[in-house]
This record gives structure tokens, C-alpha cells and sequence, in this order.
């Protein structure tokens, strides 16, 4: 994988720190000091001998020099910047600024998701407010009650004289709406006041199960098996409610995959096929998007290389995402509609393989698997439903064909003249030919 990352920055960076002349490293390490000004500008690759050797002049790891943000830290960065909307942010700097800075930038990062995770508790609250028919229910009953004790208690205090009997009713009536107000206050309290604990878990049951998936590197060895035990990773994953549920349909899928792409012998194959899903797909006679998912769940420890994978419904609703360096897409919608993930949508069972290429001063290259199938059985005068599952490959080998340019969104997207762009890039945007 091409290193991405601003290593001759942050090789200045060192040298300034420790007050070297650039004359002088540059004779240490045996190299002149233009080729060594051209490093420190990111001009030029450097690795192997030379890196150790400026590591060893410069007193620090190698690893220290070549290790980088990572993108989803930068996807970070850049989402913050688009929260100022038109002021000024130097975007087009945030990989310098992550290689220069990289305490401050992880503290971006880390501010960032926790403000959005508070927008995210607003955004639940608020729906609940709204749409929640628990919510409905136990403002009635606190409703109910309180009306019921006040037609009681007017009745009783009225100019009417009521018998010893009668007030003994309105009495217990009174107390019983009381018992009932009391109960449905303290449900609705409970309700409303959710501890912060439930909170620090993903808001929604699409993260929930992504966190899920991605602390166990997305290989479910318990639905390897035969039978698979689907009950088991429910109950052993710890979610409830609609993750739970979510995870249920996500392990059946699974399941059924590895039931038709028996694990062995699918190694076995993409090792000889080079991980092709169009051979890997005949080989075994299923469909292209059940290998798609099946080398995305490919485990990690076996030698295969890391393939993100995301799977979207006919409105570009993602329904599961397996991110990988250099890929994400965003969870809340507004992703970059030029993913062959949406694009393979207009050619449904239509196999698609392309080259995207991400913006950057050194873009990351990926090689792009996509299909859409319909998952209703065909019926007549309904429309099926579908859903498009796209493979990410990172690095792939070059091709005559120049590759697609596409971003994340169009928010954090420095690209300025592409004709699908929906709303303005903030500041930082990079010229480009149009697409």
C-alpha cells in the first residue's frame, strides 16, 4: 500500500526539534541536501536503508516516521472543519497538521465524535419527544390520572352535600388515581432520564452492531459450523432490542453464506483464483454478492488482505459497513453518490468492477466489486426490493484505465468542478477537470 502519509514532514518536523542543520543530516546519511530537502517536502518516497539511517541520526524510531493518521482520524479532522460551514479552515493542511500535530489532531478527532455524540442523544431525545408511542402512552396515563383527581376533588368540595357513603368512594377514588399517578410519574421519569451508560453504547442499532462486528474483526467462527449457532452470537454479543434483532438477520445472512462457501475450501480458491469474485462465483455456482460478503468476512489472521464492505438498500441507506484504511462512508447518509455501491443500483444484476481513487496529495487507489440484487421474490405491479453490496480492495495494481475520482461527501470533498457534488465543499478545495 502506498504510504499516504506526510513522512518527510514529519522527518523536519524532528530535525527543527533538535536543531540540526539540514547540511549536516544530509552528510550524516550519505544523500545531498537537495534530495534531502525534496524528502522533507514530500517529493520524494523514502524507505528501507535511508529511512533507519535518518532514524538513527534523528533519535527516533523508524516507525515514528512513517506511521501516519489514519483516515478515519483525517475523515474526522475534516468533518470538524465542515461544522464551521464558510469560515476560513485550512482543510487541504489537515494531513500536515496530523503528521506535524498529531496530539492536537487526535484531540480534534476525539471532540468531534463526542459532540457528535451528544447531537446524536439530542436526536434520539427528540425523537422520542415526537414519534415514541411509549412516550404517547405514559403522558396519557399521567394525564388520565391527574384529570380523574381533579373531577374527584371538585365533586367533594362543591356546595353539593354528599352522604358519608358517596364521599368514602370519591375518597378511594381519589386515593387510587393517586397510587396511578404516582406509578405512571416514575415510568415516565424512568423512561425520559436514560443513564449516561446507555448513552456511551452506539445510539443507534446500526452502530451497535457495527461496533460489534468490528471488535471481533467481522469473522463469526461460531456460524462456521454445521449448524451454525445463530442463538448463541445473538446472546453473546450483549446487544438487545433492535441491534439485537439486526444482528439476528446479519448472522442468518452470514450463516447461509458460509453454508454455500464452505470456509476451507473458499480459502482454498481465492488463494488459486487471486481473490477474484467473478471466478470465485462460478467456481461455486451462487451469486456475485454472496462472495462479495463471504471475502469481506474472511478472517483476519489467515493472510488475506483487508477488504471493506458495505451494503446500502434502494435509497443509499446503508444497511452494514466494514470499513478499512483509506474507506469509510458516512452512517447518517449524503456518502459520495459516485461509490459503484449506488451506482450498480441503475444496473441491477449487472457485476461491476472499477477503480476509485480517493482526494488527497497522495490518493489512495481501491478496487471496487459492486452488484445490486433484488431480495423479494418477483411479484406482479410491485416493485422488488433491493439492495447493492460493494467489495473494497485497497491498492490495487495499475491499470491503463485512469481511475474514478470519488470522495466521502460533499461536504468534506476538496474536489471543486464534479457534477455530482449536491452542496458546497467548505474551504480547501483542490482545482480539478471535471468528471
Amino acid at each position: 500500500m502506498p504510504t499516504r502519509w506526510l513522512t518527510g514532514s514529519r522527518i523536519r518536523e524532528k530535525r527543527l526539534d533538535r536543531g540540526l542543520k539540514q547540511a549536516a543530516v544530509a552528510e550524516a546519511v550519505g544523500i545531498s541536501p537537495s534530495y534531502l530537502n525534496l524528502i522533507e517536502h514530500n517529493r520524494r518516497r523514502i524507505g528501507g536503508k535511508l529511512l533507519g539511517d535518518l532514524a538513527r541520526m534523528l533519535g527516533v524510531e523508524a516507525s515514528l516516521l512513517t506511521e501516519g493518521a489514519n483516515s478515519e482520524m483525517l475523515d474526522e479532522m475534516r468533518s470538524a472543519a465542515a461544522l464551521l460551514g464558510e469560515k476560513e479552515v485550512e482543510v487541504a493542511r489537515a494531513e500536515e497538521m496530523a503528521a506535524r500535530y498529531p496530539g492536537w489532531s487526535a484531540l480534534v478527532a476525539m471532540q468531534h465524535r463526542r459532540l457528535g455524540k451528544l447531537q446524536e442523544q439530542v436526536r434520539v431525545l427528540t425523537d422520542r419527544m415526537a414519534y415514541d408511542p411509549q412516550l404517547a402512552g405514559s403522558l396519557h396515563e399521567v394525564i388520565s390520572a391527574v384529570t380523574a383527581i381533579r373531577s374527584s376533588s371538585s365533586i367533594l368540595v362543591g356546595p353539593e352535600r354528599l352522604d358519608a357513603d358517596w364521599q368514602r368512594r370519591f375518597h378511594q377514588n381519589i386515593h387510587n388515581d393517586s397510587l396511578r399517578l404516582v406509578a405512571s410519574s416514575e415510568a415516565l421519569i424512568a423512561y425520559l432520564e436514560a443513564p449516561e451508560a446507555e448513552f456511551d453504547h452506539a445510539s443507534s442499532p446500526f452502530e451497535q452492531v457495527e461496533a460489534y462486528l468490528t471488535q471481533i474483526g467481522h469473522h463469526i467462527t461460531a456460524l462456521e459450523g454445521d449448524p451454525p449457532d445463530v442463538a448463541g452470537v445473538v446472546e453473546g454479543s450483549g446487544l438487545a432490542g433492535g441491534a439485537a434483532k439486526l444482528l439476528h438477520t446479519i448472522a442468518l445472512r452470514y450463516a447461509k453464506d458460509a453454508a454455500a462457501l464452505p470456509l476451507d475450501a473458499f480459502q482454498k480458491a481465492c488463494g488459486d483464483h487471486a481473490y477474484d469474485p467473478a471466478a470465485l462465483a462460478a467456481l461455486f455456482s451462487v451469486g456475485f454478492d454472496v462472495v462479495l460478503r463471504r471475502l469481506a468476512a474472511l478472517p483476519a489472521n489467515a493472510g488475506h488482505p483487508p477488504m471493506g464492505l458495505a451494503v446500502c438498500d434502494a435509497a443509499g441507506a446503508l444497511l452494514f459497513l466494514k470499513t478499512v484504511p483509506g474507506f469509510s462512508l458516512p452512517k447518517s447518509g449524503g456518502a459520495c453518490p459516485l461509490w459503484p455501491l449506488f451506482s450498480a443500483m441503475c444496473r441491477p444484476a449487472q457485476p461491476m468492477r472499477l477503480d476509485v481513487v480517493m482526494p488527497g496529495s497522495n490518493p489512495i487507489r481501491h478496487l471496487c466489486y459492486a452488484i445490486a440484487t433484488a431480495v423479494t421474490a418477483p411479484q406482479f405491479n410491485v416493485p422488488p426490493a433491493m439492495q447493492s453490496t460493494m467489495l473494497v480492495l485497497l491498492d490495487p495494481p495499475e491499470t491503463i484505465t485512469p481511475p474514478l475520482p470519488v470522495g466521502v461527501s460533499c461536504r468534506i470533498c476538496p474536489r471543486d468542478r464534479c457534477a455530482s457534488r449536491r452542496e458546497p465543499a467548505i474551504l480547501g478545495v483542490m482545482p480539478e477537470t471535471p468528471l
